[in-house]
């Protein structure tokens, strides 16, 4: 106990902080805004960290700290402990204030201007049989996990495989409703309702997936790149040590291109979805964006570097703290416990089984490692967009392979929703 440390600071420390920080909430004091919501997230956050890295099978088999401080501050708000004016300021500061987008940007810019860029052209060519490969397996489980339930194959598909598999919430869910109502001429808020559940179970399912792969890659060596997705075989194409000085100004830099970058993604989104006919996330385009940006060098090297720092930074020190926010605005404990019968959970866990099982075999044949393919072209596909992507990665321990996590959870959910929009009249019609 007298080595352990909470965000780098001994334990008086850290108590003391976390005092402050009741005292405030019992005052109904503790501020408002970024100040008040970063105080309780980062704090709060990593004491459930600590406690699910430290606690015997939630560590071993569940993904430890991530699924603990995301279940434990939903917890918080489905029994009512965290007052009111707390949840709606961390709520509005995730969704409103944008940290999660902030969060997202620096990941992906970060992460893909620090690759390899031949890794990353090898790559990508090779990533989306593996989402394909993925879906089907999925779709076949689910299919014949439904007959035995009183399910139709289309019913098990639509309701309960494409809204795990669709890229979450507001980019999978919401329009995948809209798409069915209109096919099924039904009130969309009465199919959302039916598909939410999936959504929250799924995502809670691969989250655990994704801390069980990480000890199954321990377990057998040759499964696993330990976080690199790719076998490499070529000398060229194995990272170079970073011997550069590092100065604080290389944040600012990061901060700026990791901003600008999402910014882009805005425009090219807004502009494909008026004029020229094509939804598809701003995330995808600032995924497509950096890339290029990245194999055609755009940006010199010192820039690149300068947003790799600023994604570490980031990384390691707000992750439990966006992790706290998803809890909070994002889960919904009540959801998940409703829709919590034996014979939905099995068929959710057999949509994101057959996600797994299917990317980790394309994954081998087309020259990926099969845990990191599963984990990003399966678990990120059936997680709930990009807050799932940062609890399935985190609890993987493979935080570094968000570039094609978010692959996965824009352009395959965006596939996913013109999938939908295929099988309703042929299924439904």
């Amino acid at each position: 106990m007298k080595e352990l440390k909470i965000m780098g600071l001994t334990l008086p420390v850290y108590f003391a902080l976390l005092a402050v920080i009741i005292v405030a909430i019992f005052l109904n004091v503790l501020p408002g805004g970024m100040i008040g919501a970063f105080a309780f997230m980062m704090i709060v956050g990593a004491l459930l960290d600590v406690v699910g890295n430290n606690t015997p099978i939630v560590k071993t088999f569940f993904g430890g700290g991530p699924i603990v401080i995301i279940f434990g501050s939903a917890a918080l708000v489905y029994f009512n402990i965290l007052p009111e004016v707390v949840t709606k300021n961390v709520d509005t500061f995730m969704k409103g204030g944008g940290f999660l987008d902030f969060y997202i940007a620096a990941l992906i810019t970060g992460s893909i201007l620090g690759m390899n860029k031949k890794l990353l052209i090898k790559a990508a060519i090779r990533y989306f049989p593996c989402i394909l490969g993925g879906l089907l397996v999925a779709m076949g489980l689910v299919s014949i996990g439904g007959l035995a339930f009183g399910y139709t194959p289309a019913e098990a598909i639509a309701y309960i495989g494409i809204p795990i598999m669709g890229g979450g919430m507001g980019a999978g869910a919401v329009p995948i409703a809209d798409v069915f109502s209109k096919g099924l001429g039904l009130p969309t808020e009465q199919i959302l309702s039916r598909l939410v559940p999936a959504v929250a179970l799924g995502n809670a399912i691969a989250i655990v997936f994704g801390g069980i792969l990480d000890r199954v890659g321990k377990k057998y060596p040759k499964l696993s790149g330990n976080g690199k997705l790719m076998e490499i075989g070529q000398d060229e194409l194995k990272e170079k040590v970073d011997n550069e000085p590092f100065a604080l100004s290389d944040f600012g830099i990061g901060i700026a291109i990791a901003t600008t970058f999402f910014t882009f993604g805005n425009i090219v989104a807004f502009v494909m979805k008026n004029y020229v006919g094509i939804d598809i996330h701003s995330y995808a385009w600032m995924i497509i964006s950096v890339a290029i940006a990245k194999a055609i060098n755009i940006l010199p090297t010192k820039y690149e570097k300068s947003c790799a720092k600023w994604y570490q930074f980031v990384a390691s020190n707000w992750t439990p703290a966006l992790l706290m926010g998803i809890g909070i605005a994002y889960t919904d404990l009540g959801q998940v416990i409703s829709a919590f019968t034996p014979s939905y959970l099995i068929l959710c866990f057999l949509v994101v089984l057959g996600a797994v099982l299917g990317t980790a075999l394309v994954g081998k044949l087309v020259g990926f490692y099969p845990i990191e393919a599963a984990i990003t072209a399966g678990l990120c596909m059936a997680n709930m967009g990009g807050t799932g992507d940062v609890a399935v990665l985190t609890a993987a321990n493979r935080m570094e392979l968000m570039p094609f996590a978010q692959i996965s959870s824009r352009l395959g959910g965006a596939f996913i929703i013109f999938f939908a929009s295929i099988i309703v009249p042929i299924f439904f019609g």
